[in-house]
C-alpha cells in the first residue's frame, strides 16, 4: 500500500497508458475533442515529477479516463494490492453518505459508539468544505457515459466508494471537523476520529457462534446464483418480482427465463416487475433473451458496432488478446470509414419469443447502477405501451456506449489495471446524446424514505399495479 514507484517507472507506465487509448479506444473523442484530450493526457504527464504510491497513480488515471467520459473505461488496483487488501488495516472515511443533488445523508457511521452523528442527518461541510464542493470534486475522478450525473451519484453512494475516493482526495487525517443538520433539524458540529477496522478472526465476546458445518463450494455457488436473479409471485397483486442483478453467463440465466416465464403462464400473471437497479451488464446474448421474452414486435439493439483496430502494439499487456484478436479477424469487416464493423448486429432485428411470452403489464425499475446491457434492454422495450419504466435515468447511456469486448491492461511496472472497451455500440442514432434511458415515472430520493429504509421506488410501482386494478 504505501510502496513507492520511481517516476521513470511511472512514465514508462503512463505512456502505455496512453499509447493504449489512443490506439485502441473507439470512444476517446466522443464526447471531447482530440486537443482536449491531448490537454489532458498532457496535463496527467506534467502530475509524474516525483515518486508515487500506487493508490497516488491510480488516483491521477482515474482523472484522466473520467475526462474521456466512458463508463467501461475504469481504473483499478493491482492484483498485489487487491490481494493484500484483507491483511491492510486501512483506515477509513467514518460516514457512508446517501447521495443526491444538493444532498448528503447519513446511512451508517461506521464508529458505532459514536452517537454525535447518526441515520438521517444532513451533512453540509466537511473540514469547512461545503459538501457539494467535495462531490463535484470527486466527480472529477469517475468515468460515467457521456454528461451522466446520475451514475456518479450512485456511484458515491455505493458502499466504500465515497470513504476511499475522499481519503484519496484530501489525505488521511487522524480526525474529521463535520458540520451536520442534525434527525431534530438542529445545525450541529462534531469531531470524528477516523475508522481503523481491525481484522480479527476470533469470535469476539458476545458473539453468537457460527452455525454448524460449512456451506459446500456447489452451495455456496448456489447461494450466488440465487443472489443474482430470482422470482417471486403475489398472487394477491398478480403480479412477479423478478430481480436481476446481472446478465453475466455465470448467472444461468437461459434456464432461469424459460422456467421463470413458464410459472407466470402458468399462474396466468397480470403484472411483472423487472428490478434491473443493480445490473451492471453482462452477455447481450441474456440481455437480448429477457427482450425476447417481452417485445411485442421486433427490435433491434445496433445501428452500429465497429472497433478501431484489430492489431495491437500493447498486446502483450491485454488478457486474453489472442481471444479478442481472433473474434476481431474472423467477425468483422473494415468498412470505408477505416472501422471494423460487427456486421451481425448492425441494424440486425430480432424476433419475439412466442412460448411463454408475456403480453401484460411489465414495470422496470431503474438506477444510476443499470448499465451496459441493462441499458439496452429499456432502450428496446420502452416505446411498448404496456411497458413502464420507473425510477432514475439509468447509469448507462440510451445513444449508445463502449464495450461488448473489454480486455484488461495492466501496467508492467506498478501493476495497475485499466478496462479498455474494444466496441463502439450506437443503439440508437437518433436518441440524444450523452445521457441515460430516461424513466416514465420518475421516483427519486427522499430524505423520509431513506430515513426509515424504505425502497421508494418499489413503494411507487406496487401503487400503480394497485391503482391499474382499481381501474379494471
Amino acid at each position: 500500500m504505501y510502496k513507492k514507484y520511481a517516476a521513470s517507472e511511472l512514465e514508462k507506465d503512463y505512456t502505455i497508458f496512453e499509447g493504449v487509448l489512443k490506439t485502441e479506444h473507439p470512444g476517446l473523442y466522443w464526447y471531447a475533442p482530440a486537443d482536449s484530450v491531448e490537454y489532458y493526457f498532457k496535463a496527467g504527464r506534467a502530475q509524474i515529477k516525483d515518486s508515487m504510491t500506487e493508490v497516488q497513480f491510480r488516483y491521477l488515471l482515474s482523472y484522466i479516463t473520467a475526462k474521456i467520459r466512458c463508463g467501461h473505461t475504469t481504473v483499478r488496483a493491482s492484483r498485489d494490492y487487491f490481494n493484500g487488501r484483507d491483511s491492510l488495516r486501512t483506515h477509513q472515511f467514518p460516514l457512508n453518505l446517501k447521495l443526491w443533488p444538493d444532498t448528503a445523508m447519513v446511512t451508517a457511521n461506521l464508529n458505532r459508539r459514536d452517537s454525535n452523528i447518526q441515520r438521517g442527518a444532513f451533512i453540509t461541510a466537511i473540514d469547512g468544505l461545503p459538501i457539494q464542493q467535495i462531490v463535484d470534486s470527486l466527480f472529477e475522478f469517475l468515468s460515467a457515459d457521456g454528461y451522466n450525473l446520475t451514475h456518479k451519484y450512485q456511484t458515491l453512494s455505493n458502499r466504500g466508494v465515497f470513504s476511499s475516493l475522499y481519503l484519496s482526495r484530501f489525505g488521511y487525517k487522524p480526525s474529521f471537523a463535520v458540520d451536520f443538520i442534525d434527525t431534530l433539524g438542529n445545525q450541529r458540529h462534531a469531531v470524528l476520529p477516523i475508522y481503523k477496522p481491525i481484522k480479527d478472526t476470533s469470535m469476539r465476546i458476545g458473539e453468537f457462534p457460527p452455525p454448524p458445518g460449512r456451506l459446500t463450494h456447489k452451495e455456496r455457488k448456489q447461494l450466488n446464483i440465487y443472489a443474482a436473479r430470482s422470482l417471486r409471485i403475489d398472487t394477491a397483486l398478480s403480479t412477479g418480482f423478478m430481480d436481476l442483478n446481472t446478465f453475466t453467463r455465470d448467472a444461468k440465466l437461459h434456464n432461469f427465463f424459460k422456467k421463470a416465464f413458464k410459472q407466470l403462464d402458468k399462474n396466468n400473471i397480470q403484472n411483472l416487475v423487472i428490478d434491473l437497479r443493480a445490473n451492471g451488464g453482462g452477455s447481450v446474448t441474456n440481455s437480448n433473451l429477457l427482450t425476447k421474452y417481452i417485445a411485442q414486435q421486433k427490435f433491434k439493439i445496433a445501428d452500429t458496432l465497429f472497433a478501431v483496430s484489430r492489431h495491437s502494439p500493447y498486446g502483450r499487456y491485454q488478457e486474453t488478446r489472442f481471444t479478442n484478436w481472433l473474434f476481431l479477424n474472423l467477425m468483422t469487416r473494415k468498412k470505408k470509414d477505416g472501422y471494423y464493423h460487427f456486421r451481425y448486429f448492425e441494424g440486425k432485428y430480432f424476433k419475439p419469443k412466442k412460448k411463454f411470452h408475456f403480453d401484460g403489464q411489465v414495470y422496470i425499475l431503474s438506477g444510476g447502477n443499470t448499465f451496459s446491457a441493462a441499458t439496452l434492454v429499456m432502450q428496446s422495450l420502452r416505446p411498448q405501451t404496456n411497458v413502464t419504466i420507473v425510477g432514475e435515468e439509468s447509469g448507462g447511456g440510451a445513444y449508445g456506449n463502449n464495450a461488448w469486448l473489454i480486455p484488461e491492461v495492466t501496467l508492467p511496472h506498478t501493476g495497475v489495471r485499466f478496462r479498455l472497451p474494444l466496441f463502439r455500440l450506437v443503439i440508437d442514432k437518433n436518441e440524444h446524446k450523452g445521457y441515460g434511458v430516461q424513466p416514465e415515472i420518475y421516483s427519486l430520493p427522499t430524505s423520509p424514505a431513506i430515513r426509515r429504509l424504505a425502497d421508494f421506488k418499489m413503494d411507487t410501482v406496487i401503487e400503480l399495479i394497485k391503482n391499474n386494478k382499481k381501474s379494471y
